[in-house]
């Protein structure tokens, strides 16, 4: 999960792509970049941290140029190093850069071509590197002096005939223009939007709508599964359709934890697709626990409150914020390391002891993934007077990694896997635990958007959209992936940033 933003307009877009990563922030905290582009010059600042700590005035100062593209980067394999961060540049042909959400799942097959065949060389561990040589490959074997929007667009089909796995992406090429396409099953969110002055229109790419509407740009639509979209330096506006075949499978993870609430994302509002959610929950409540004993709902801050709150309403029971929470600590769910993430829980949350002090209370929160965050807010629930302690979540049981660009961990590190519901019951210490029903789900986010047949659950259901993920492959992904490999690797970065100074 990572956030991209990409701008063409007819004065500087230095603050508005600063402003998109403000907005796109929710989707990774590790690392931010940059890049604009001024008469064939391109200008680039990234670095480990949050947006605000990335850029000072005297790097903005330096980041001139009409249009440009920008990143918020998470690490799916628990590399913390600078060298990854993004946007990635490479100067042939025409003077290339990359900013890219998801994950390519023939990586280690890409590298041996793009080596043997293609004579490029990788200089990272990232697969957004890997994808932009493919790109920049594609485009130079055409062996034009002199691109074409129609020659762009060709070496997008050829990307879409090489790679496999999710991938949203936006690519800047110096002095010529700005693209984003989506992988054919659209698996990742990208958006495109217009903002129109007296100068003439100015376009917008972005992983969410979000972004669009702070910056002022309306919606035009996403970009569908196999297409690319091209803006000209000019600010001119091209949409191709450039994969063979597409199935339309977006993450359904997206609508449960990723997206902000206020994003529509393949035309479903994220936000009632949530209230949905909330609604199923309530009804299987009533259906399965018809005489529960429930006295206040109180959801676990922020992605739950919206299902929460529909809980309540639809139970009759009483909704309390009994968690107050600190706006200045990330995201748990995309910490590197078990530490971390287990040490930040205490410093993010903290409980209003009169919301829970002698009740009976069913906390509500958007997903369990390793349990751990779960277990130490139960036990916060519970040294603050609560009777009884009963926890809902809005998504099934997540029992299998995900390969498309979300870091869920190795199998064994998902609480739920090869766990009956009782059993992660005891594991985290409820007296009842409620997961949403992996139908319920799907139909809670379809109902948006009837016209999406299926979406990619493969975190829930272990089927895998693209077909090419086997044991073997999911066994060097847990290699990457697991607790123990993220601190060894941290430590090395660790180690190389002193001796290099850092």
């Amino acid at each position: 999960m990572c956030g991209i933003a990409a701008i063409v307009s007819h004065q500087a877009v230095n603050q508005e792509l600063y402003d998109a990563l403000t907005v796109l922030q929710h989707r990774g905290q590790d690392a931010a970049g940059i890049v604009t582009c001024e008469a064939g010059r391109l200008h680039l600042r990234k670095e480990n941290g949050l947006t605000r700590d990335v850029f000072t005035n005297a790097q903005m100062l330096r980041l001139k140029g009409n249009m440009g593209i920008a990143h918020v980067r998470y690490p799916t394999a628990g590399c913390t190093s600078s060298a990854e961060a993004q946007p990635f540049y490479v100067n042939s042909p025409f003077g290339l850069t990359l900013a890219h959400n998801g994950n390519l799942t023939n990586t280690e097959e890409l590298k041996k071509v793009l080596f043997i065949e293609d004579q490029r060389h990788i200089n990272t561990d990232s697969d957004s590197e890997v994808l932009l040589n493919v790109f920049a490959h594609e485009l130079q074997s055409l062996g034009k002096l002199h691109l074409t929007v129609d020659d762009v667009f060709q070496a997008v089909s050829g990307v879409h005939r090489r790679c496999r796995g999710a991938y949203a992406v936006v690519v800047m090429i110096a002095g010529f223009g700005i693209l984003g396409f989506r992988d054919p099953h659209g698996i990742r969110p990208i958006v495109f939007g217009e903002k129109k002055s007296e100068q003439g229109s100015e376009f917008m790419i972005a992983s969410e709508s979000v972004a669009l509407d702070v910056l002022g740009f309306e919606l035009i639509r996403d970009v569908e599964p196999g297409e690319a979209v091209f803006i000209e330096e000019s600010g001119v506006l091209h949409t191709k359709q450039c994969a063979e075949k597409t199935d339309h499978c977006p993450c359904i993870f997206e609508y449960v934890y990723l997206a902000r609430p206020d994003s529509i994302i393949d035309r479903i509002s994220v936000y009632k697709a949530r209230l949905r959610m909330g609604e199923k929950l309530a009804k299987k409540v009533l259906r399965d626990w018809p005489d529960h004993d429930i006295d206040v709902i109180i959801p676990i801050p922020d992605t739950s409150r919206t299902a929460a709150l529909q809980m309540a309403n639809i139970l009759g029971v009483k909704y309390r914020e009994g968690f107050i929470k600190n706006r200045y600590i990330g995201r748990t769910f995309i910490m590197p390391g078990q530490k971390m993430r287990e040490k930040s829980v205490r410093q993010k949350l903290n409980a209003i002891s009169l919301e829970f002090e002698g009740k009976n209370v069913l906390l509500v929160d958007d997903s369990i993934v390793r349990g751990t965050t779960s277990e130490q807010i139960i036990q916060m629930a519970r040294d603050a007077g609560a009777k009884k302690v009963y926890f809902a979540s809005a998504a099934p049981p997540v029992r299998f990694p995900n390969v498309y660009g979300i870091d869920m961990p190795a199998a064994h590190e998902l609480i739920a896997h090869n766990r009956t519901e009782d059993e992660v019951r005891v594991a985290i210490g409820a007296d009842r635990v409620i997961y949403q029903e992996l139908n319920d789900l799907i139909d809670a986010v379809r109902k948006g958007n009837p016209d999406i047949k299926h979406f990619d659950t493969s975190c829930f259901s272990n089927e895998y959209i693209t077909g090419d993920i086997d044991d073997a492959y999911l066994e060097r992904t847990e290699a990457l992936r697991n607790d123990n490999a993220q601190l060894t690797r941290n430590s090395e970065n660790f180690i190389i940033g002193m001796q290099n100074g850092d």
